[in-house]
């Protein structure tokens, strides 16, 4: 049984989130520095503490003041954790009017910023970090927003990169999902054993709508694969999922703190989710 607490806000408890601090140094481009800014004017925001079999996990959460029984939006980081850019997209959902809540599911296996290279990030980490594990853990996050009187019949994932990913594969996992916007996760290739299943694999397991944000020029995501996921998608009879690509973006056109970002494309794909969630009826 999953024991559930909250333990406190206290954001310098958090310390990846600190404002102008926090990016993990030795991996991140030198652009580490977000240009957006969202203030928490009207929000709580800071972090709280969950207990998963014996297993403090922080979750970031941010949510509009004063607001009754909000709807939940899971936020997924990128293989960085949850880093000062994740807590201010927290934000931005937040003022849209949800309770978001961003957990740092690597906290197992060590901590992003420490690792001196994206090679070793992946090979200490990210590839010992267990799918079921992440969906045990974002499992009880929901358990939290429940407990804690947010909606939880109007649950919605998304997430960036790694949390693209995820975003797909916890839309077939848990049937509360109302719908999920994955941001140029993988889609495909070889099985591990803490990552057995692929988007392509649970493509007819799909509980929910997931909205596919992907970049045309994404070196990492072979538009080829985009395609099989929408071979998946139409071989399970999903008609209600969707992948958009933006043909002249790269991987990672939302993050505004590398040199990835593109403006223009990543404003489109903000208001595409939003509309998402409301038409999915998550607002």
């Amino acid at each position: 049984m999953k024991e559930l607490q909250q333990t406190g806000l206290e954001r310098r408890d958090f310390i990846k989130t600190a404002i102008g601090t926090g990016f993990a140094a030795a991996v991140m481009p030198v652009e580490a520095q977000t240009l957006v800014s969202t203030d928490t004017a009207g929000l709580v925001a800071g972090t709280i503490h969950i207990q998963v079999d014996g297993q403090t996990v922080p979750v970031y959460r941010a949510q509009p003041e004063g607001k009754a029984k909000p709807p939940v939006i899971l936020l997924v980081s990128e293989i960085f954790g949850v880093h000062e850019h994740i807590a201010d997209v927290a934000r931005r959902f937040a003022k849209a009017g949800y309770l978001a809540l961003a957990p740092d599911l690597f906290v197992r296996q060590g901590d992003p910023a420490r690792e001196p290279s994206v090679a070793e990030l992946m090979k200490n980490i990210i590839s010992r970090t267990p799918d079921a594990q992440v969906m045990a853990d974002l499992d009880a996050v929901v358990e939290w927003a429940r407990t804690y009187g947010a909606d939880t019949s109007r649950l919605g994932i998304t997430g960036f990169c790694y949390g693209g990913r995820i975003t797909w594969l916890y839309s077939a996992h848990n049937p509360k999902v109302k719908a999920g916007v994955a941001w140029y996760g993988r889609l495909a290739g070889e099985p591990t054993a803490n990552w057995p299943k692929l988007p392509v694999d649970v493509a007819a397991s799909l509980k929910a709508p997931v909205l596919g944000l992907y970049g045309g020029k994404d070196q990492g995501i072979p538009l080829e694969t985009v395609e099989q996921m929408r071979a998946a998608l139409a071989r399970a009879g999903n008609s209600t999922s969707q992948i958009h690509v933006y043909p002249d973006a790269p991987h990672g056109f939302y993050a505004d703190y590398r040199a990835s970002y593109r403006p223009d494309v990543a404003q489109d794909a903000w208001q595409r989710a939003l509309a998402w969630f409301k038409a999915a009826g998550v607002a």
